[in-house]
């Protein structure tokens, strides 16, 4: 079964990258290359959203999740990670409309804020996507590992390269085209697969009664900690997300702004669901007593899986995964190398376009080296998003306020940025979620604080720059400072390639 099973693993990443480079191979632009301008309808818009947004993360952190925070934590992942799908339906319109030749956030912010506010927002951006990336390729290796006992660095090294061969080769195009495949595959194989685990644990109902059996807390929806877990998810997802380069991509690939916020409501709705689905694995994880030492948390879906579900519906599985991965995988290899590429001729001037594109496929290419190296070292998916998600929840409020507040300037969102980002950093728990403070010499309020709460860690960022922000507007207001004048944007963010 081993065997078959790393065939399977062989089988569809070489399909995947096959099909990929089929797709893409007519001859592109740098433009075309790193942002398929005006390019796809809404349903397929709406399907490279949730292809890209659903990677190999939601086998593992909504579980996890579910096994100590329960249920009600589950939901609030769901809504979570469907808040910033909802909130580009508003972002969109506005960005597409100040910059309509535009490509990044990045790129905007360097016209709207100047270079210090750009540097800060180009940093959390490449850490944010690089994180998801390796966490992604973590996620994988260590699934095929449970299952089949294959070194990390064997799977890290196929799903890899084959995901990294045919995103160089066919840019954001590949990308878009593989991700509308995957998302006619993604859907079936995970409503197979729950229905397989649902039958197997004796139904819906008995399937609950274990959970209940076990710790009934994680079950009610009043579940404090869940509740805690549940708003603190909703902030940091819709925080990081606001500055995936893939959203940003998927605003300009529409072939209208109409077509982009079809696309985004409906892949809002389709989320949910589907997190809610494989966080229900970890509560069933609980019931079955498949928690421990020996079987961390972090892979409770599979320890299921490999407890209960027959063999076809494990291959299904692999094969789900696998899906998910690459279709994360090759947004963000391709928005990592977008974001940089956009950038470089305002860095090093008269770049040819020929050189751009090379460059491109270049940093696509070598991204992969280092999140392989990182997937392997790190084993929890849900911290390492945490981490990146706290830097975006700080300057959230600065940096999008710059879409409508003309009086913002690029020092006092820095400024705001950064220290919401440093305050909320004092009360970021460790791996185990506890506190880096002891209790020593302090107050109970302050302990409490520091003993590694997140929902304060993450209400601490975002209420300190949203503060700093409005002191700011209001300073400027009453000091006559000069407007931003966001006409200016249409000319100055303009095609890499005009042909």
């Amino acid at each position: 079964m081993n065997i078959a099973i790393f065939a399977l693993v062989l089988a569809v990443t070489l399909s995947i990258m096959l099909i990929g480079m089929v797709l893409s191979r007519s001859k592109q632009n740098i433009e075309t290359y790193v942002s398929a301008r005006s390019s796809v309808g809404s349903f397929s818009s709406m399907a490279t959203i949730v292809a890209s947004v659903m990677g190999a993360w939601i086998l593992f952190s909504p579980a996890e999740a579910a096994t100590w925070a329960g249920l009600v934590a589950v939901i609030g992942y769901a809504l979570g990670q469907a808040a910033p799908v909802i909130a580009f339906i508003f972002i969109g319109p506005r960005v597409r409309a100040l910059a309509p030749n535009g490509h990044s956030l990045s790129e905007f912010t360097w016209f709207r804020f100047g270079r210090f506010m750009y540097s800060i927002i180009l940093i959390i951006t490449v850490l944010y996507m690089f994180t998801f990336l390796a966490a992604e390729m973590g996620a994988i290796a260590r699934a095929i590992k449970l299952i089949t006992n294959t070194p990390l660095i064997i799977t890290l090294g196929v799903v890899g390269i084959t995901t990294m061969i045919y995103t160089t080769y066919g840019g954001l195009r590949a990308s878009i085209l593989t991700d509308k495949i995957q998302f006619y595959l993604i859907i079936p194989m995970l409503i197979l697969v729950l229905i397989a685990a649902i039958t197997e644990l004796g139904g819906l109902e008995e399937s609950f009664l274990s959970v209940d059996t076990a710790n009934s807390s994680l079950l009610a929806l009043d579940h404090q900690p869940g509740i805690e877990f549940g708003i603190t998810l909703f902030i940091a997802i819709l925080a990081a997300n606001l500055f995936h380069q893939g959203f940003w991509q998927r605003i300009y690939t529409a072939k209208s702004i109409a077509d982009a916020q079809r696309g985004f409501f409906v892949a809002s709705i389709i989320i949910v669901p589907m997190i809610i689905a494989t966080g229900l694995f970890g509560l069933w994880a609980v019931g079955a007593g498949l928690v421990d030492n020996d079987r961390p948390a972090s892979i409770a879906l599979f320890s299921l899986a490999l407890e209960v579900l027959p063999d076809w519906s494990i291959f299904m599985l692999v094969a789900l995964a696998l899906v998910l991965v690459m279709s994360s995988m090759d947004t963000l290899l391709n928005g990592i190398a977008s974001i940089i590429t956009v950038d470089l001729p305002r860095l090093v001037p008269n770049t040819p376009k020929i050189r751009l594109i090379n460059v491109a496929k270049l940093i696509t290419s070598v991204l992969i080296i280092p999140a392989a190296i990182i997937g392997y070292a790190f084993d929890s998916v849900l911290y390492l998003f945490l981490i990146a998600d706290l830097v975006c929840a700080g300057a959230m409020v600065p940096t999008f306020s710059g879409l409508w507040i003309s009086k913002i300037n690029g020092t006092q969102a820095a400024i705001s940025s950064l220290l919401g980002i440093f305050f909320g950093a004092l009360f970021f728990p460790k791996p185990d979620l506890s506190g880096w403070w002891t209790a020593d010499g302090l107050t109970e309020f302050w302990h409490i604080l520091t003993s590694g709460n997140l929902l304060a860690s993450f209400t601490i960022a975002v209420v300190v720059s949203t503060g700093c922000t409005l002191i700011f507007w209001a300073w400027s207001y009453f000091s006559n400072s000069e407007d931003f004048q966001f006409t200016k944007l249409k000319n100055k963010i303009k095609p890499l390639d005009p042909s």
